[in-house]
């Protein structure tokens, strides 16, 4: 009897000591996609791009540098620096200006003028900051689409 009393209480030591060491804390590969594309009256290009952190921490979103790739043409390059903190499990946007090349630029005005859905492709890397860490490079390849807004003329989403 003594014996199974040692043992439980034992027992009962490890699991408190198991719950003691908090929550785990890992740091997953962020993730971006375009939330909205604005094509503007001078021909340029407003991108809001959506910045999600996967992680189960804080991370500083410190440099994205993506190339866009829009109805199978190349658009440009997605380049920001926004130094943006991001809280574990959530999102935030950036807005990027960008001068699209001519074959983009036809792709996405055919894309508005028909209704239809433009698709696209990002591919680069992100630069970012764990809380309590050094800074990691993160490749990015997304893959979708975009729709044209209702009521917002120039606007996908």
């Amino acid at each position: 009897m003594k014996a199974l009393r040692i043992a439980l209480v034992a027992f009962a030591a490890l699991l408190l000591a198991a719950c003691s060491s908090g929550p785990v804390r890992r740091v997953s590969e962020p993730a971006a996609r375009i939330q909205q594309l604005t094509v503007n009256a001078d021909g340029s290009w407003s991108v809001d791009l959506r910045l999600e952190n996967y992680s189960s921490m804080p991370m500083r979103f410190e440099r994205v540098e993506l190339k866009l790739e829009v109805g199978g043409h190349a658009a440009g390059t997605l380049q920001a620096a926004p130094a943006l903190d991001i809280g574990p499990e959530s999102a935030d946007v950036v807005n990027v200006r960008l001068a699209p090349g001519a074959a983009a630029k036809i792709a996405a005005a055919d894309a508005l003028a028909a209704r239809r859905s433009l698709p696209y492709r990002l591919e680069g890397r992100i630069d970012a900051t764990p809380e309590d860490r050094d800074t990691r490079d993160f490749d990015v390849a997304t893959r979708s689409a975009l729709n044209p807004a209702p009521g917002l003329p120039g606007v996908l989403r």
